[in-house]
């Protein structure tokens, strides 16, 4: 039988923290007469993931109202907008506009490590970093 390792495990902590905005598009590159194809809404709901050292003062790696500082502007070009005339979102499925939070969001003292996109109750989508 091999000995029990007293040795303590490496722990990796994460935060998490979800945004709400409403918005519209439409898919231009769909089948035609597919129901995408045309301007519809969604009430989207984006959970982002942060990883980093927790500060040994203060016991957390951000304060969650830094992660919400970050997000403000993004929700600012998004909130109540066609999301096609966003610069970068011209084909705004939830896989791209995963990306494209990914890539603009960042909060210093954490690394972005994933961001999920909920279009409805049922449908998501997650990207993160490879090796996370």
């Amino acid at each position: 039988m091999e000995p029990v390792s007293t040795k303590k495990p490496v722990l990796i902590t994460e935060i998490s923290k979800e945004f709400t905005f409403e918005a519209a598009h439409r898919l231009p590159h769909v089948p035609p007469g597919h129901k995408c194809a045309r301007v519809h809404g969604h009430s989207y709901r984006i959970d982002i993931t942060l990883r980093g050292p927790v500060d040994p003062k203060l016991g957390w790696i951000v304060d969650f109202a830094e992660l919400t500082a970050a997000w403000q502007p993004l929700q600012a070009q998004l909130d109540h907008q066609l999301l096609n005339e966003v610069p970068g979102l011209e084909n705004p499925t939830s896989e791209l506009l995963a990306a494209w939070l990914f890539e603009r969001l960042n909060v210093p003292g954490a690394q972005v490590t994933r961001v999920r996109v909920a279009e409805t109750c049922t449908s998501s989508c997650t990207v993160f970093a490879a090796g996370t």
